[in-house]
């Protein structure tokens, strides 16, 4: 064999080796909370509803490492910054944050801390598609872990070209996943418990609800 067919089996060989784009396979990649990202929680008692938000630059932040191929295998950190909680009455606020209830003057109880460890999930993330899913993972509140599920809805994004352009400026990259989650938790769990004269205002069950938004 000549030695220019040999240079070429080669070359023919290496490009037969060598995966195009669209056949790479993802790997794991690094989502970081964006500042639209907010958490609420609610309590229904018989005769109150009390819903409190945070909202903001930093009052969520962390991030999510997912290989978007495999997001059943994902991790990451939320942090929420409780001293930030507003429920709409000034009075009410500082009761819920003060020493008696989440007490945040002591910087470990100020945050709430959701460690990720799994997820549920039919399949692979497809860009622009919406799908259900199970987040499993540890719920930190006042040095209290507890194991939860919290039910979710993530949808994923590629942006690119002109249309890309906006979201850009408001700081986001080309890679975005939408995460909704739910989950059930109570006050003793974490510790607190509800005096005997605010039952009828405040339901030791709590309903969380974070709506996260990361990029990359």
């Amino acid at each position: 064999m000549s030695r220019t067919k040999r240079v070429v089996i080669a070359v023919l060989a290496g490009c037969a080796l060598t995966p195009t784009p669209d056949t790479v396979t993802p790997a794991p990649v690094t989502f970081s909370v964006h500042r639209n990202s907010q958490a609420t929680f609610r309590t229904d008692a018989p005769l109150e509803t009390v819903v409190g938000t945070t909202a903001g630059s930093g009052t969520v932040t962390g991030s999510v490492t997912v290989d978007p191929a495999k997001p059943a295998e994902a991790t990451g950190t939320i942090r929420v910054d409780l001293s930030t909680l507003k429920t709409g009455i000034a009075n009410r606020d500082a009761h819920m944050v003060g020493p008696d209830w989440l007490d945040v003057q002591d910087e470990i109880n100020r945050y709430a801390v959701f460690v990720v460890t799994g997820v549920e999930i039919g399949g692979p993330l497809e860009p622009g598609r919406e799908v259900p899913a199970k987040v499993k993972g540890t719920l930190t509140v006042k040095r209290r872990p507890i194991d939860v599920v919290a039910d979710a809805r993530i949808t994923y994004l590629r942006l690119s070209g002109p249309e890309a352009e906006a979201p850009r400026r408001s700081g986001f990259g080309p890679e975005v996943l939408r995460v909704r989650t739910r989950l059930q938790t109570r006050f003793t769990d974490h510790g607190m418990q509800v005096p005997q004269f605010y039952f009828l205002r405040v339901s030791n069950e709590i309903q969380l609800e974070v709506d996260l938004i990361l990029t990359r």
